[in-house]
């Protein structure tokens, strides 16, 4: 069951200026993400693909040989690329059949978390061709014009008691070779499967607040 992990990052943020290489616990935001993978059973090695020397010489100073990292050519560079190019693009340069992808804004992910994902994946694989992470929602929506979408104002349910629904929270996505290409190079097979993820260890950051939340988290993460 061992397999690689695709780990792409920019040189620049637009939302969060320099977010990959901004401190986070004394070390660059990605550090996180490298020690659960590093730490997972089974990761055999991260592969970086990324515009940014800055990036790509920290990584190999402090991470090694556990290390591969792809230079992003020119023409799937800017933040208008599909996630999807990317991948297409490493697995291009890269052996080995299965894949991990995840993002450097995952800081609180666990490599406990990284191992269930992983044995989740390949104990169904005659069912499903691809996982990626969920978070549970239960709570009432409504769209643009205050239409209800997932209940019944009439009713007035307890959210406890409503169907959850579940957020695609890009802490990690499972696939094979073979599923990327079937479902036209995409990340998500035909037949996925979701895994869910705790909330709180599932926090993405997108926006400033997301750094400072994830900051805070970080230090009671003992207590979560």
């Amino acid at each position: 069951m061992k397999l690689k992990a695709l780990l792409p990052m920019k040189g620049t943020s637009e939302r969060v200026p320099n977010k990959n290489m901004r401190d986070f616990d004394g070390a660059p935001l990605y550090h996180a993400i490298m020690k659960s993978l590093l730490a997972s059973q089974y990761i055999e090695a991260v592969v970086i693909n990324t515009d940014s020397q800055i990036i790509a010489q920290d990584a190999k100073k402090h991470f090694g040989e556990r290390v591969i990292i792809i230079d992003r050519p020119e023409a799937i560079q800017g933040g208008d690329v599909s996630m999807n190019l990317i991948i297409d693009y490493d697995l291009q340069q890269l052996g080995g059949e299965h894949f991990l992808q995840t993002h450097s804004t995952n800081p609180l992910l666990r490599a406990e978390t990284i191992d269930h994902a992983v044995e989740a994946y390949f104990a169904k694989l005659d069912q499903h061709d691809s996982l990626f992470g969920v978070t549970r929602v239960q709570t009432r929506f409504y769209d643009k014009d205050a239409n209800p979408i997932n209940h019944n104002p009439q009713e007035l349910l307890r959210t406890q008691d409503l169907e959850p629904l579940y957020e695609e929270n890009s802490n990690f996505y499972l696939f094979s070779k073979a599923s990327f290409e079937a479902s036209q190079k995409k990340r998500i097979g035909l037949t996925p499967q979701i895994f869910e993820v705790n909330k709180l260890e599932a926090v993405d950051i997108d926006e400033p607040e997301d750094f400072k939340l994830a900051e805070l988290l970080h230090i009671h993460k003992d207590h979560l």
